[in-house]
């Protein structure tokens, strides 16, 4: 899949709650447009994007999209 301007989407899934999560990863799947398990999005695949889910990579399933 590609957006408008040409770049790559990658789609993320919410595979654990963020329920007992720090702030910044509950903060950091609202970010991304995640609010309940199992939902997917798909976003571009920019560095700042790859940065927060990496940053809270056990909440999430990624794949390319």
């Amino acid at each position: 899949m590609t957006k408008k301007d040409g770049s790559k989407g990658v789609k993320v899934t919410l595979v654990k709650s963020v329920f007992g999560q720090i702030h910044r990863h509950r903060a950091t799947a609202r970010g991304l447009g995640l609010t309940r398990i199992n939902q997917t999005v798909v976003v571009a695949d920019t560095p700042e994007i790859r940065g927060m889910i990496n940053a809270s990579r056990h909440l999430f399933r990624v794949e390319e999209a």
